[in-house]
């Protein structure tokens, strides 16, 4: 059974679901950790926990060149 691993981190869940939903339009499922906490707190806490992109770890190869040639 696969776990889930960071993929990235976003300064807030605006750009982080950006990317989220271009990976999920490109077959791959991925999930959010962090975004409330961070969507509540606001800047502060977005220095200190951003908001990360996670991914299942059999998808982290092809999830990671998908965003490098990502353009939000």
């Amino acid at each position: 059974m696969s776990g889930l691993v960071e993929i990235a981190r976003y300064p807030n869940r605006i750009v982080a679901d950006l990317a989220r939903l271009y990976l999920e339009g490109e077959g791959i499922g991925a999930v959010l950790f962090d975004a409330d906490i961070n969507n509540v707190f606001g800047w502060f806490y977005a220095l200190v926990l951003p908001v990360r992109l996670m991914v299942l770890d059999e998808d982290l190869t092809e999830a990671q060149t998908l965003l490098e040639a990502y353009q939000p």
